[in-house]
């Protein structure tokens, strides 16, 4: 496998990236996951920004322009053979860089971006999930950035696998449902869709945003409203959504079963001509 790192390309055995790298002994950096589907890097202009406003947060400047992003990942795929298969990820990472020991951070940062391209699985049918202990902290100000520190979502993770759960739900700090471990959630109630709100405990997805434009078209109405796990408990569906899966439904939670749900169908379809269509655009 080759990456690209810091404006070269190269096997990703050879690749170096500094001991004293921040990304590395702090968590000090940004990424973003992308799906690549037959050479189209589907939403590659929102997850850019999405980078640039996370970097503008921690106070980083991106060390490329986004056309030079953009031609990086194209030459990586190529570089990969990947340009033309049905689904790739191309995840970019970036760090402060690296700088002397300690907190403070460095007067002149020297930022490193590494951008790596696999082949990616086609999406799970469905996922079974369990409500975990790790929180989601809204007073974090890493809770709504694409931040490299995912200990949290990691232990999440691990704690559902021990509940023979595939996937972790987590609450915020106040007790209500915020997210999957790498996914943003959703529940029906009836003809209603509904989302946890963008209070800073979730990751405002990509997906997320494009689903909740997709709704309206299909003769149903979303919100975002708190949901307590009484209100997920009695959910007559369920689904996550991330760049990489779209959208996957729930089959079980917390040992309940929930039957396959017709709305969330018709959702994955209308999203997956979304994706087309951008893929014919671009």
């Amino acid at each position: 496998m080759k990456v690209w790192l810091n404006g070269s390309i190269s096997d990703a055995r050879e690749a170096r990236i500094d001991p004293a790298d921040r990304g590395f002994l702090l968590g000090d950096g940004l990424f973003e996951t992308m799906l690549v589907r037959k050479d189209h890097i589907v939403f590659f202009e929102e997850h850019l920004l999405r980078l640039l406003r996370g970097a503008e947060a921690i106070g980083l400047l991106l060390p490329y322009t986004p056309e030079g992003i953009a031609e990086a990942c194209r030459m990586l795929l190529q570089a990969n053979d990947l340009e033309n298969v049905d689904r790739a990820a191309l995840r970019l990472t970036l760090t402060r860089g690296p700088a002397p020991r300690g907190l403070a951070l460095p007067p002149n940062p020297a930022p490193t971006l590494l951008i790596g391209a696999v082949p990616a699985p086609p999406p799970p049918e469905r996922r079974s999930a369990a409500l975990v202990t790790p929180r989601r902290n809204a007073w974090s100000p890493s809770a709504r950035l694409k931040a490299l520190p995912y200990l949290d979502n990691v232990l999440a993770k691990e704690e559902a696998r021990e509940k023979s759960a595939e996937e972790a739900l987590m609450l915020d700090t106040s007790g209500h449902v915020a997210c999957a471990s790498a996914a943003n959630v959703f529940i029906w109630e009836g003809d209603m869709l509904l989302t946890p709100p963008d209070k800073g405990a979730i990751l405002p997805g990509i997906t997320r945003a494009a689903v909740l434009e997709l709704v309206p078209d299909l003769g149903f109405e979303a919100r975002e409203e708190e949901i307590t796990p009484a209100r997920l408990a009695k959910a007559e569906g369920a689904f996550l959504t991330n760049s990489l899966m779209g959208l996957v439904p729930l089959s079980r939670i917390d040992g309940r079963e929930i039957p396959a749900c017709p709305k969330t169908a018709r959702l994955a379809a209308a999203y997956e001509l979304l994706l087309d269509a951008a893929a014919k655009d671009g």
